[in-house]
């Protein structure tokens, strides 16, 4: 890497994301010759935005980076993986995804390249096989006023949207990642960070170690940078985003493992199987 090339470095305004890099925004680490330029954006957007390769490190969708491994690779650091935190299906009280009355239902969702719409469709061909559904794709964060106000009848949720809930009236349908873990016994993988295919692998695992370097930061100092979190978070409720980094940032976020890998691996056989993702030859990681 030649001293002082700037990078593109985009990730989400979500808590897990900016308590992983909270460090490097924040320069709370000897970054030396590093320079970033940091883009946040909703997870989708980004997906978006690796189609024409404008970032050159991001975070993806695992769904996302499924249809995009000709330009772009993943990184064993900066992933969210885990159990007990996959999407959520919900709805006002008293619906059933089996019950269409008469029409396909509507169900929003936070785009159709995330991960949480690729479990939507394992999920609905497992249990729903001959049930048909609108999708509503919208940021993740109009996805429950949708379904308070009618607009939608059931919400596909992800992020911080799991623990408030209940306190807009809306009720749980189904926990995609209970599923997923019911018939993989793997953690779910949701999002991931990546590197454009074109980057050397030397300074792919370089940046790969700064991003550990910066989750270790973060745990052995989770109060430094909590303003940045928190300016970001779309749910200001500092016990909410203090669940949110629990949940979603773990020992898979430093390095995926044996399991995390077991898990990505799955996930690509569900979407290849149900021709979401193309096959590919190339290799999965960066380094």
């Amino acid at each position: 890497m030649q001293k002082h090339t700037r990078y593109r470095l985009a990730y989400s305004s979500c808590p897990n994301d900016t308590f992983i890099f909270k460090a490097i925004a924040g320069r709370l680490i000897d970054l030396k010759e590093w320079d970033f330029h940091i883009c946040m954006e909703d997870v989708e957007a980004l997906n978006q935005a690796a189609v024409q390769r404008i970032h050159d490190i991001t975070k993806l969708s695992f769904a996302a980076l499924g249809n995009l491994l000709d330009r772009y690779a993943l990184l064993r650091s900066g992933a969210a993986l885990g159990r007990g935190c996959g999407p959520l299906v919900v709805s006002r009280p008293g619906r059933s995804l089996a019950d269409v009355s008469g029409k396909k239902p509507t169900v929003a969702i936070p785009g159709m390249g995330t991960t949480a719409y690729h479990l939507f469709r394992f999920f609905m061909a497992d249990r729903f096989p001959g049930v048909d559904v609108t999708v509503q794709p919208m940021s993740f964060e109009k996805i429950m006023p949708a379904v308070v106000d009618d607009t939608a009848d059931f919400g596909l949720i992800i992020h911080e949207g799991r623990f408030v809930y209940p306190s807009l009236g809306l009720e749980q349908i189904a926990d995609l990642g209970q599923w997923w873990e019911d018939k993989t016994e793997l953690p779910i993988p949701l999002g991931c960070m990546a590197v454009r295919r074109d980057m050397d692998p030397e300074t792919a695992c370089r940046i790969q170690a700064l991003i550990r370097k910066s989750i270790d930061h973060a745990f052995a100092h989770p109060d430094l940078g909590a303003e940045y979190i928190r300016r970001h978070a779309q749910e200001m409720d500092d016990t909410v985003i203090r669940q949110h980094i629990d949940l979603y940032v773990n020992d898979y976020s430093k390095d995926l493992g044996e399991t995390g890998e077991q898990a990505v691996t799955a996930f690509f056989s569900y979407a290849r199987k149900t021709g979401m993702i193309p096959d590919t030859d190339l290799p999965l990681f960066a380094c």
